[in-house]
């Protein structure tokens, strides 16, 4: 297992531990503070920006007719993956909507240092995963599309974007997200693959 990936398990950890003690209990605003912030790492970090680097990676490929049958799984899991975030967006937002006393300046500063760790920890993850670059992407491409991310996803629960102006440089993969495709995969017919030794990457 790659650092990058092991740092991500680790900066998950903590979240999973207070959403699975079955000692915790809410009430104070510490606790309702600790729940809160487990949910934005789960509901916004990790299905809104640490799976980011390997969708766009795989669904680039796709796009030139290279491994269609995995790209077209994980459009599905995308558009999947955008409901779990739009989830977040609602639950987040009630939850400060019921619990003011909550959304504190300490507190909203506390979670811009998440979003900002998240950031520099999918970064090393594109790193890792596109030392040299692969069919027209490169790791350095993905900073200003993991800040444009972050800005997105802060804003949606009343964070002020944490980056300057970042521009997409990945347009297309809003048109992924919005799949107009409704079918039953294990009934569809595969005709796309070549056989192997068919196969031509250049």
């Amino acid at each position: 297992m790659s650092k990058s990936i092991r740092d991500k398990d680790a900066f998950l950890i903590p979240f999973i531990n207070t959403l699975t003690d079955p000692a915790f209990i809410t009430g104070t605003i510490a606790n309702g503070q600790k729940q809160l912030n487990s949910q934005i790492d789960f509901t916004r970090l990790m299905p809104g920006l640490f799976f980011y680097v390997g969708f766009t990676q795989i669904l680039a490929l796709g796009r030139q007719n290279k491994m269609m049958g995995a790209a077209e799984q994980y459009q599905y899991i995308l558009r999947d993956e955008s409901m779990h975030c739009n989830f977040g967006i609602d639950l987040i937002n009630t939850v400060k909507m019921e619990n003011p006393q909550l959304w504190t300046a300490e507190f909203r500063e506390e979670i811009k240092q998440l979003f900002l760790k998240a950031v520099d920890l999918e970064y090393a993850y594109a790193e890792d995963t596109m030392p040299r670059g692969v069919l027209g992407l490169n790791a350095p491409m993905f900073k200003g599309y993991l800040r444009f991310i972050a800005n997105r996803r802060a804003q949606q629960i009343g964070i002020e974007p944490l980056f300057a102006q970042e521009e997409n440089p990945f347009p297309w993969m809003s048109e992924m997200i919005d799949m107009k495709k409704e079918r039953n995969f294990f009934e569809t017919r595969v005709t796309e693959y070549q056989t192997g030794g068919a196969l031509n990457w250049e």
